[in-house]
């Protein structure tokens, strides 16, 4: 018996391991991608709400590079909303030296605000029906 065979109807290798022939599959090399708190918020929803999404992406090996890549998008979204809102509303520096209480306050409410607009765009969306 032959110690590598080729199955045109697949496309897959096959070796002899004693009397059976084990396909040859080999896992894609991935860089390694650090998910954040986004997109665990989003595993957590798909893996609920969307499971064909998921088994999907987990199958095909795409799952982590998936939620690292939501994760980016939501960080910069995050931080471009949350400077843009600051410049819009005139939290500054000089209010940040003026009264440091009303900076934080004010940061804050323009932080919440921006993290839900981030949940509802990126992370917990929904089909349009």
């Amino acid at each position: 018996m032959e110690k590598y065979i080729y199955d045109n109807s697949n496309g897959l290798w096959y070796e002899l391991q004693g009397d059976y022939y084990i396909p040859c599959l080999v896992l894609p090399d991935t860089k390694e991608r650090l998910i954040g708190i986004w997109g665990r918020k989003h595993l957590d929803y798909i893996n609920e709400h969307r499971p064909v999404l998921y088994v999907d992406l987990l199958l095909s090996s795409k799952l982590h590079s998936y939620l690292a890549d939501i994760d980016v998008q939501a960080n910069a979204k995050l931080a471009l909303l949350t400077k843009q809102m600051a410049q819009k509303e005139g939290i500054n520096e000089l209010l940040k030296a003026r009264d440091q209480m009303a900076w934080v306050r004010a940061m804050n409410n323009i932080r919440n605000r921006v993290e839900e607009i981030v949940l509802k765009e990126l992370i917990y969306w929904e089909d349009a029906e």
